[in-house]
């Protein structure tokens, strides 16, 4: 059996754990620094060949990476300065679940202390609150590209709204917003964003405003659109989407019974009942247990009875479509 020799001075100097693994990370970030600091040297010293000039030194600069964050040596010169942009552009950190994280985190009202904890956690040392401002701003072009490009094409014969409300930060603080969203599906059966905007509230104006701006930007040949029964996004849609069938949300519809009922155990009732009527594969049955279910709610909550018995005719729009569609048409959550 060989016998191993004794450990050399890299290997002890190697970044180890408590229990002595190997810190690959700690490896890698210190093998990089290595590595741009040999470059920015030899970059210098072309720069001093020949005595034209001389060099003086160095300065530090930390340099966030997907490695960690990298103590930089950037040689001074005598004559002139030396910044290696190109250097610093090939190495620096371009993570974009970084980027889109922190984004996510300023825009929501996350505080730039709880910001920064995050940022350590994943590999970046210190985030200024002006870095944090200047990541968040990046990210404005994709934002203008994603809401500004035409949508002509295709017809898009299925269309989803919804609108989330969010804490974000809007004119330097924090405040409840309504975020709107517009995502539709092709002849092909591809989703995309038709759309996505920001609201003080939802209305009969701002949807309005937003459905126009999703139509005027080429969205054509709708067939359905499902959402809730806001009313002024009801109104809205009948104004812009004129010859669609307009299917209200199960699930909206479901709670819109649910809360109806005054107690716990009569909500879960009728939320139960309520749920089954949809679970149905052809539209004969669909129909009888909706009538069914009216009939049932009647017995025990009347007002849900009369909100699912008046919702009828849009509750059960998506059942002119292929039933093969149906699962996707029952809700505007169009991840279910």
């Amino acid at each position: 059996m060989e016998i191993l020799s004794d450990p050399t001075p890299d290997m002890l100097a190697m970044p180890r754990f408590d229990d002595g693994a190997i810190d690959m990370q700690e490896l890698l970030r210190r093998l990089a620094e290595q590595v741009v600091n040999a470059v920015m040297d030899a970059e210098a010293d072309q720069l001093c060949g020949g005595g034209a000039n001389s060099r003086n030194g160095y300065r530090e600069r930390s340099l966030a990476t997907c490695v960690g964050t990298l103590t930089l040596r950037i040689p001074k010169l005598r004559s002139g300065s030396f910044f290696p942009e190109d250097v610093l552009e090939r190495y620096q950190r371009v993570d974009r679940a970084l980027v889109a994280a922190v984004a996510e985190m300023y825009a929501t009202g996350t505080s730039t202390r709880k910001v920064q904890r995050v940022a350590e956690k994943m590999g970046v040392s210190r985030l200024s609150k002006d870095q944090v401002s200047a990541i968040a701003s990046s990210l404005n072009a994709d934002i203008e590209d994603l809401c500004g490009r035409p949508l002509g094409g295709s017809p898009v014969p299925y269309v989803w709204l919804d609108a989330t409300y969010v804490k974000c930060r809007r004119g330097g603080r924090v405040a409840s917003t309504a975020v709107v969203t517009a995502i539709g599906c092709d002849a092909g059966g591809w989703r995309r964003v038709l759309g996505v905007d920001v609201v003080d509230t939802e209305s009969y104006d701002s949807w309005l405003a937003f459905l126009r701006t999703v139509r005027g930007r080429g969205v054509s040949g709708a067939e359905l659109v499902v959402s809730d029964a806001h009313p002024g996004l009801v109104r809205a849609l009948g104004e812009v989407f004129q010859g669609a069938a307009w299917r209200r949300c199960a699930v909206h519809l479901m709670r819109d019974c649910m809360r109806e009922a005054g107690s716990w155990q009569l909500r879960r009732r009728v939320g139960r009942i309520v749920s089954q009527v949809f679970r149905a594969r052809d539209a004969a049955t669909v129909a009888a247990m909706y009538h069914a279910a009216c009939d049932m709610l009647e017995g025990c909550c009347p007002r849900a009875a009369a909100v699912l018995e008046e919702a009828e005719p849009d509750a059960l729009a998506y059942l002119d479509f292929p039933p093969t569609h149906w699962k996707r048409l029952r809700t505007n959550n169009v991840h279910r």
